[in-house]
């Protein structure tokens, strides 16, 4: 071994250090997830240097912060601005990630560019792409501003010495897995230089008040490579999903500090770049089929957004043993639980039937709102019997049967109405609350249900 260098144990999902290897994690309690790394322990002693700083360090009683209004910047894309909570804060740390090809370099290139025309000093450094590829990519978005600038660098400190020189507004990293730092002696991605790397980087915005956008890739399991440490370092965290092969993505918020963590954003990849889609129900419901049993439409909320999706149910009698099963856009274990629902409840023989259920459009719902919906096609599929194409559905199924009451049912009445829907079945608590508040709205028939059994001669009749 080299001298002045050890070798330490890093736990992969929460950072912790440990001088050997331990197959749990004394911290967040998760299995195999030590690896080893080589560290530099004259890099280590550096830190002496801390002291010296500490004397300089002064403590502000919480009386005497003066608040000053929260300033944010509009990227001028309402999808992405609706995530972030309203726009860009100043000095804040974003973290975008999602599987390659996605489209993340694509999004943040494009908010580089409508800033660059207002004028915003923007520093885009990139690890990945020569200068001459991300010219080539930014030729099919448009034409760019003067006050935007392109850098090809991984190392850290010549990358913190630029920052310094320019001193620009918005700085892109892409993407945190090349940074390294010549202090740490292990390879650029690993746990310890994706720390360090996020750690300057947290430094200089909020030091220098620089709002900063850092791309992470992702793992086969979907969540941000390297320690699990990053995502609480930082202020924000977007995911961009979807199908690498479909036209459609979304943007959605994990964790904000700064605003709510369930809203979404959707884009449509083209030509030249992703566009903004305003109207996600409608694209979502494009194509429905028409009395074709087995689909009906129902609500899902996305932070303040409600959005309608078409849930498809197909049933047919099994020709083997065990009945197949299978969900796509929704929870396999929660379709499961509402088909014992409705045989033990209202004496559906479907023991003996395969079931095939998905939520169309390529977007997933967990949201226990959508469970009337996916009992509501299952029957009409089991039945045979069509459901009104302008009938809208939503409310939580319990295990007893019941239909309970979910949030804002007003705003996804009101948003049933926009798209032209004339009835709506709903939990009849969230009717009866809607009635006491004097807010139903007009022009759309309202169907109050407390159970499955209410709700399947609703549709039936």
């Amino acid at each position: 071994m080299p001298k002045g260098k050890t070798t330490v144990f890093f736990c992969q999902e929460c950072g912790y250090e440990s001088s050997k290897w331990m197959g749990q994690c004394p911290a967040c309690k998760e299995w195999n997830t030590f690896v080893e790394e080589m560290i530099d322990k004259k890099s280590a002693a550096k830190g002496g240097r801390v002291a010296a700083k500490a004397a300089e360090a002064k403590n502000v009683p919480l009386s005497q912060i003066e608040m000053t209004q929260d300033k944010r910047m509009s990227t001028d894309m309402k999808e992405l601005d609706r995530v972030l909570g309203g726009g860009i804060v100043q000095g804040s740390l974003v973290l975008v990630g999602g599987d390659p090809g996605i489209g993340k370099s694509t999004l943040l290139l494009q908010v580089c560019r409508n800033l660059s025309e207002k004028g915003v000093r923007v520093l885009y450094i990139s690890g990945e792409e020569s200068l001459q590829q991300i010219k080539i990519r930014a030729e099919r978005i448009g034409t760019f501003g003067d006050s935007l600038t392109l850098l090809c660098e991984t190392n850290l400190d010549t990358i913190k010495t630029v920052i310094d020189r320019e001193k620009p507004q918005i700085v892109i990293i892409d993407s945190i897995q090349t940074m390294y730092n010549e202090e740490v002696s292990s390879a650029p991605g690993s746990v310890s230089q994706v720390r360090e790397s996020t750690g300057v980087f947290m430094q200089i915005a909020k030091g220098m008040g620089i709002s900063i956008f850092i791309v992470g890739h992702v793992t086969k399991e979907g969540v941000v490579a390297g320690p699990r440490v990053l995502e609480h370092m930082v202020d924000t965290v977007l995911y961009f999903e979807g199908d690498r092969h479909a036209a459609y993505r979304i943007l959605r918020g994990v964790k904000n500090r700064f605003g709510s963590t369930n809203e979404i954003g959707v884009f449509e990849m083209r030509q030249n770049g992703l566009m903004e889609v305003e109207n996600p129900s409608e694209y979502m419901l494009s194509g429905k089929p028409e009395g074709a049993s087995g689909s009906v439409v129902a609500c899902s909320m996305e932070g303040t957004r409600p959005i309608l999706v078409e849930v498809q149910a197909l049933v047919c009698h099994s020709n083997f043993g065990i009945p197949r099963r299978t969900a796509a856009g929704t929870d396999f274990n929660r379709v499961n639980l509402l088909m014992a629902v409705l045989e033990k409840r209202l004496g559906l023989k479907l023991g003996d039937c395969d079931a095939y259920v998905n939520i169309a459009g390529g977007v997933k719902m967990n949201e226990p709102a959508i469970d009337l919906g996916i009992v509501l096609a299952i029957i009409s599929s089991y039945r045979e019997n069509p459901i009104n194409e302008k009938t809208i559905c939503f409310g939580e199924v319990g295990l007893s049967g019941e239909v309970r009451a979910v949030s804002m049912a007003e705003q996804r009445v009101t948003e049933a109405k926009k798209l032209g829907f004339d009835e709506c079945i709903l939990p009849q608590v969230s009717l009866d609350s809607m009635k006491d508040s004097g807010s139903v709205p007009k022009g759309i028939r309202l169907t109050g249900v407390r159970s499955v059994k209410d709700a399947m001669d609703a549709i039936l009749k």
